[in-house]
């Protein structure tokens, strides 16, 4: 009979899986300008509306096939549980408006922005509010990072606050679902039930007032507004899912990607200029991007090294 593995390797099991799933949220979110821009006729709080709506149609597939109502059920049962979600849903709804704002009114970049300083925000949680240390590289890389995103947040005042509002709403919420004692899955069902009402009526009133529930765009736009449900569920359970398998900080560095990605669409794609500020920034942020992955490997072998020594001893 094959003895347990040790708490490292599980430990390690558990880091990878969280990366994977940072990787696939912050790569969908860094296409999903492409996706908004695609809605542009339709107002972003209409937009954002259908987003709550069909993603509670998902999120009752989802949980029902994996068997969770009874997280469901107990998340809304504890009253702490259920204060800390309800917070959470009005931080994401707030993230989620201004986001679509900034896409389809012309300030990827300003958005972007705003989830490059959003690491930087996750980091320094996780240092002071979760108590996690950072080696002497990983402040390194948190300084060089700033000074880039200094440079861009010098050239881009008028829109800071869109930024600003970003990344204050998006790093609060990461940290209160890190802590909250509920899965990823249970958790964002519940904050969507919390949110339907309000999107619901809001679809309804517009509906009173003779706008058309799905769009005025024909059978293309009401698909994509109907997928807006599988567009927003996926990238944010595997965001979830990230923040609650590895230290915040590394979750915070990870969020360099989707930004990077919103950027590159925001220059070749769709024509924004490139300057010379944007320049500095990405030297500046893929450099501390490179320097905290090797403080991090480096620990990772660290923590092998010892227990591989104790295993060829036993």
């Amino acid at each position: 009979m094959n003895a347990p593995p040790p708490d490292h390797e599980a430990a390690a099991r558990t880091a990878r899986a969280g990366f994977f799933y940072g990787l696939a949220a912050y790569g969908l979110w860094g296409i999903m300008p492409i996706y908004f821009k695609w809605l542009k006729a339709v107002p972003s709080i209409d937009i954002v509306a259908h987003r709550v709506v069909w993603s509670l149609a998902a999120l009752v597939i989802f949980v029902t096939l994996a068997r969770v109502w009874n997280q469901v059920r107990r998340a809304i049962a504890n009253r702490k549980t259920l204060a800390i979600l309800f917070l959470t849903s009005l931080l994401i709804g707030v993230n989620w408006l201004l986001y679509v704002y900034a896409i389809n009114s012309g300030n990827i970049l300003a958005g972007s922005l705003g989830y490059y300083l959003n690491p930087l925000a996750n980091i320094l949680l996780g240092r002071f509010i979760l108590k996690e240390r950072l080696t002497g590289l990983q402040w390194a890389a948190v300084v060089i990072a700033a000074g880039g995103i200094a440079v861009l947040a010098a050239g881009a005042l008028g829109t800071l606050w869109i930024s600003l509002t970003l990344c204050f709403s998006f790093a609060t919420y990461g940290l209160l679902r890190k802590i909250v004692a509920v899965d990823s899955l249970a958790g964002l069902t519940v904050e969507t039930v919390v949110l339907f009402p309000l999107a619901l009526g809001w679809l309804m009133l517009g509906g009173a007032e003779g706008r058309p529930f799905l769009g005025t765009g024909g059978g293309s736009e009401t698909g994509l507004l109907m997928a807006a449900g599988i567009v927003s569920t996926v990238p944010l359970l595997c965001f979830t899912a990230a923040a609650r398998r590895l230290a915040y900080s590394t979750v915070g560095m990870l969020q360099f990607i989707a930004p990077t990605l919103q950027f590159a669409l925001a220059v070749a794609v769709y024509g924004e200029p490139f300057t010379k500020a944007h320049g500095i920034a990405f030297a500046c942020i893929w450099t501390a991007l490179f320097l905290y992955v090797t403080s991090m490997v480096s620990s990772l072998r660290a923590r092998r090294e010892p227990a591989s020594c104790e295993q060829a001893e036993a």
